[in-house]
């Protein structure tokens, strides 16, 4: 019998911690003792384990689909989807009558793993498919009127739109006077009014009522697969000499674009992280093993290598290099091909770190007033890459705990501006009132990331305008960053036995973060600096024991860095996360430390 939940409790502080180092406040996930008690002794599971699936709203009945997601339990109908069959059947139709067709995909990973997606299945379809990606700095975000005209004048009949073309009026309108039939698969916020395209499959434009909404671009695109790929059978397409495609095959690129979008990993997003991420391990994409192998990845890839290993080096192509070469990795048949596009790749990356550091001091420097008073921290430049401005946003946000704008502009006045923001802010929200207010020339996002082009006489309108409408969004309370935490450990409580059993938690991500717990009184053993900007320890109980290697990443040049590396004798409370470590066939676990607090 499932047991009832007992009333919810005010988040409780975690060790009396009200501003740490970094000066978050530390709070216990919340977690019903009571069903959590019940859902470990029912499936069988460790204490700490049923109170973090409880902490991340995990219901009794959902826990062993969390814990072993199937694709056959959670893909949903694509029809479910507003305009889906209606796509579908342009997209078939286009494939049987053999027709041109092109893709214009977003410079990101979203818009090259779904593009990447697309052309394996045309592939497969014996079907040509071209595969059109902005230039981001010469034309932009999202389709263009040139672009469009240029693609019909190639012969193109249809046009497909990932990631991007719910918001592109003028480009879609063109296109669809020149002849295009144009389909749009996107996940972007939607403004009521949608642009004239022949079918529009978002899941978050007004009007549809599947509730997949946290889906990416490249879950829209693999949706959009499925349902054509049912319609090709439906009509006796396949025969034994051209043979019907194994998709699933394909979900390692699906799960490379769901996490590195940063969308909820819950529902069949978890399923298609889950499954995706085994097919990974299996090498079967020539690209991705090459990025593996450069990376010197030689474990079976998680969320982290996805999000942070093989997405940015995907994505450099995009931001600092050839924009295409992310679905060209991707797509890739050839091996030789794979390890050449690899290597530009992994080249292109190393030059948007060193581009990525001088635009992120620029806007340090600038912000050291500003930042003490806005909630919505907003800095622009002339000559930022912007390729780089939404990496500089996301490190900005992390600094200061508070939602930031990065914004660079060109010789015109014209400003490129990327967001990030926090828990309990709706940037995404903020940015599209602005447009709406006439603030910008264009605009929009989610929740937690948006885009925007503004004139630069308007900035300071703006700044104005984002701080007002994200204060009125806290209905009168005061913006207090917190660092949820799920338990209080010992150092030598820190074992590879917890470790290996909070591993079927796994996959991590946005909605389900990765468990993370307070370390109390650690004496901090011998901090050293380890490459330019990590600090590495050693962490042991104060009554001492044995000790646990650490470290805190990008942490030299914070104030937790400088508190790990002048600790001296003092003990800390440290807050951080178990990890595994494989080194030459012997496991260990670490810690990595995120957060630190005195012990007073």
């Amino acid at each position: 019998m499932q047991p009832a939940p007992s009333a919810p409790a005010a988040a409780q502080t975690v060790l009396s911690v009200e501003k740490s180092v970094l000066g978050k406040k530390w709070v216990f996930a919340p977690a019903d003792a009571r069903l959590s008690e019940g859902i470990s002794q029912a499936y069988g599971l460790p204490e700490i384990v049923g109170r973090i699936l409880v902490s991340r709203g995990v219901g009794f009945d959902e826990v062993p689909e969390f814990l072993s997601p199937t694709m056959k339990a959670q893909l949903p109908d694509p029809s479910k989807l507003k305009d889906m069959d209606k796509a579908a059947e342009r997209i078939a139709a286009a494939i049987m009558n053999d027709e041109k067709v092109a893709v214009f995909g977003d410079y990101d990973v979203d818009g090259a793993t779904s593009s990447a997606l697309l052309k394996r299945f045309f592939r497969a379809q014996g079907r040509d498919l071209r595969v059109y990606i902005p230039d981001r700095i010469g034309e932009g975000y999202g389709p263009n009127v040139a672009a469009m005209v240029k693609l019909r004048d190639e012969g193109n009949k249809v046009l497909i739109t990932v990631d991007c073309g719910i918001t592109a009026f003028e480009p879609l309108a063109a296109g669809t006077a020149a002849g295009l039939d144009i389909v749009v698969l996107d996940h972007h916020r939607a403004e009521p009014q949608l642009p004239p395209a022949h079918a529009i499959v978002n899941p978050n434009r007004l009007d549809d009522a599947s509730g997949l909404g946290q889906l990416a671009a490249v879950g829209v695109t693999f949706l959009a697969i499925v349902a054509v790929n049912r319609i090709l059978r439906a009509r006796g397409w396949y025969t034994p000499a051209r043979p019907e495609p194994r998709i699933l095959q394909w979900l390692d690129i699906v799960a490379l674009g769901t996490v590195a979008d940063v969308v909820p990993l819950t529902g069949v997003n978890r399923a298609f992280v889950a499954q995706g991420l085994r097919i990974m391990a299996m090498r079967q994409n020539h690209g991705i093993s090459a990025l593996s192998d450069l990376a010197s990845v030689s474990e079976a890839p998680t969320a982290f290598h996805a999000g942070y290993v093989f997405g940015p080096r995907v994505n450099a192509g995009g931001r600092v290099g050839e924009a295409e070469l992310g679905w060209r990795l991707l797509s890739s048949e050839d091996p030789l091909e794979a390890r050449m596009i690899a290597n530009k790749l992994h080249q292109y990356n190393a030059e948007r770190k060193v581009i990525e550091d001088a635009v992120l001091d620029d806007a340090l420097e600038m912000l050291e007033a500003q930042a003490q008073d806005d909630l919505v921290i907003l800095a622009g430049g002339d000559g930022w890459h912007a390729g780089v401005i939404g990496i500089v946003a996301a490190r900005i946000k992390e600094k200061y705990n508070r939602p930031a704008c990065v914004v660079a502009f060109d010789d015109k006045g014209f400003g490129k501006a990327s967001c990030r923001s926090v828990s309990g802010i709706d940037l995404g929200a903020a940015v599209i009132a602005a447009k709406e207010q006439g603030l910008l020339v264009a605009g929009g996002g989610h929740k937690m990331a948006a885009g925007f082009t503004v004139v630069r006489s308007k900035i300071d309108e703006l700044r104005v305008f984002l701080n007002q409408h994200a204060i009125a969004q806290l209905k009168g309370a005061a913006y207090v960053p917190e660092l949820r935490l799920d338990s209080v450990l010992s150092a030598h409580a820190m074992t590879l036995e917890l470790a290996d059993k909070l591993s079927m938690l796994a996959p991590y991500g946005s909605g389900h973060a990765e468990p993370r717990f307070a370390l109390t009184g650690a004496k901090i053993i011998k901090p050293t600096v380890v490459g330019e900007k990590h600090v590495s320890c050693y962490i042991q109980d104060t009554s001492g024991g044995a000790s646990l290697k650490a470290i805190a990443f990008r942490a030299l040049d914070t104030d937790l860095g400088e508190t790990l590396l002048k600790s001296g004798p003092k003990p800390l409370h440290l807050a951080g996360h178990a990890t595994i470590n494989n080194w030459q066939g012997r496991r260990s676990v670490n810690f990595q430390i995120v957060d630190a607090a005195p012990v007073w």
